[in-house]
């Protein structure tokens, strides 16, 4: 004769495929293997099953069972995070909400310049349902072929064009939520101005699914850019990098689209490992930004504008050399350059990585101090500090020394960050810039943020989901 606990574990099962029909509810280990462990392998969990809902409607009902029975769930998107925030604890007795099936792009209005896109739109095939209206989506990231718009939004995600666009917050004009009782909150509006009260969507972007479950969005768009011009160029070090960032905006104004810093360690790296990466310069220097303008107009003057602001910046020091690219072509492999780093990093053994921000201002003094904690903690350390200068989004990656043990290195990673979070707090930075909280860094947030902000989380947490089942122990510490 089963428990009571059993029984009531199939009668949930048993409901819960009722909503869906037996081929989205996965409930074998080796079905559910791909939903339960993170992209890095640094979590892997259990869960009692995966459901795969088809639409609202069928989120809402799953969610309220699950409340109903008392039972946690994980919402969860392409699973291309890195904090762990979309994947069980060990335990086995979450959910797993996945929303690949809400794939549909509701509408696209070119007029309003904005497309309604279900969560489990990948963000690829939101960005050509906008090229197809002759508009653009700017997000753009390294996992745009897999992530889905869900996981964008409740991570705040970010990617290469922040500089110009923003990140998800200032994509996003409304959304569709189904809350942790299951109720709909149909916020899907398209207005730019909306002045009624709190703006609830912002609760949820960047919530990583602790208050409610993303299905839906109003997304902004944008024109297609007409012209674009490209350029690698070298920088005597990241203060000049800086520099040159406030003398390009100055020369072209908001068509600095982005500008990405890049050391030299990690261009060797990628030269080692990566077939077809050569150096586009013909010697080498300390370090590099990749620059890319955009303008909505054909023949505005951007590529003469750069030439000019590189010319300048060559006469005062700032920049020993540089290469605009020709064409699309070469532009291209100027971005290769900049995609392999990640890659190439896996051939050195061991990393420990951080992904964090400062004010722009603050970029220098960070890459020196951070990079000289490291070193002097673990001699022969190699950090690589690469991202996006233009908004102050600083990932410093750090190689093991060469033929060194890498679990003996690995197992310093929560002491490493420790000393790099505290000089990122010392510059009044974050400790996570684009990848969210998760598991990863949930007490490393817990040290660093105000018991004020810590409460008033917390507060928002029990005020929406007091029963604390909609993906708990990520992101809010439980609450005493």
């Amino acid at each position: 004769m089963l428990s009571q606990s059993s029984t009531a574990r199939d009668d949930l099962l048993e409901r819960l495929e009722s909503i869906v029909g037996a081929k989205d509810l996965i409930r074998d280990p080796a079905g559910m293997q791909p939903y339960l462990t993170e992209t890095r392998g640094l979590f892997r969990g259990h869960a009692r099953c995966v459901i795969r809902p088809g639409n609202t409607d069928e989120v809402a009902a799953a969610v309220r069972l699950c409340a109903q029975a008392g039972v946690a769930m994980v919402p969860q998107g392409g699973n291309t995070g890195l904090v762990g925030g979309g994947v069980p604890f060990e335990g086995g007795g979450e959910v797993v909400l996945s929303l690949g099936r809400l794939n549909r792009v509701r509408a696209a209005d070119p007029v309003n310049d904005t497309i309604t896109v279900e969560a489990g739109c990948i963000l690829q095939q939101v960005q050509e349902a906008a090229e197809a209206a002759d508009r653009l989506f700017p997000l753009s990231l390294g996992a745009e072929g897999t992530c889905q718009i869900g996981g964008n939004l409740s991570t705040n995600a970010g990617g290469i064009q922040v500089l110009r666009y923003g990140n998800m917050r200032a994509l996003v004009l409304g959304l569709e939520v189904v809350l942790p009782d299951g109720r709909v909150w149909d916020g899907l509006r398209s207005l730019r101005k909306d002045n009624t009260g709190f703006d609830l969507k912002q609760l949820f972007i960047g919530g990583e699914g602790t208050l409610g479950i993303i299905t839906a969005a109003v997304l902004r768009l944008f024109p297609r850019p007409k012209e674009k011009t490209t350029a690698f160029v070298a920088v005597r070090d990241p203060a000049a990098a800086v520099a040159l960032l406030g003398r390009v905006r100055a020369a072209t104004g908001e068509a600095v689209t982005s500008f990405e810093l890049i050391p030299r360690i990690s261009l060797d790296i990628s030269i080692k490992h990566i077939p077809g990466i050569q150096d586009p310069l013909n010697e080498s220097h300390g370090w590099y930004v990749l620059v890319e303008l955009w303008s909505e107009a054909a023949n505005s003057g951007l590529r003469a504008a750069l030439e000019e602001a590189l010319a300048k910046a060559y006469e005062d020091g700032l920049v020993p050399d540089a290469t605009l690219a020709a064409n699309e072509g070469q532009a291209q492999s100027f971005w290769r350059l900049r995609e392999a780093m990640v890659e190439a990093q896996k051939f050195e053994g061991g990393s420990i990585k951080h992904d964090v921000s400062v004010p722009i201002s603050a970029v220098a003094d960070f890459i020196a101090q951070a990079c000289a904690a490291v070193e002097a903690m673990i001699p022969g350390a190699r950090p690589l500090p690469f991202g996006h200068i233009g908004d102050g989004n600083i990932h410093l990656n750090i190689s093991q020394p060469p033929g060194a043990d890498t679990q003996a290195f690995l197992a310093r990673w929560a002491e490493v960050n420790r000393a790099v979070h505290d000089i990122v707090a010392a510059l009044n930075g974050s400790i996570s810039a684009e990848h969210g909280i998760g598991r990863l860094k949930l007490e490393e947030n817990l040290h660093y943020k105000s018991p004020v902000e810590i409460e008033l989380m917390q507060r928002i947490k029990q005020a929406l989901d007091p029963h604390n089942l909609m993906n708990p122990g990520k992101v809010v510490p439980d609450a005493n």
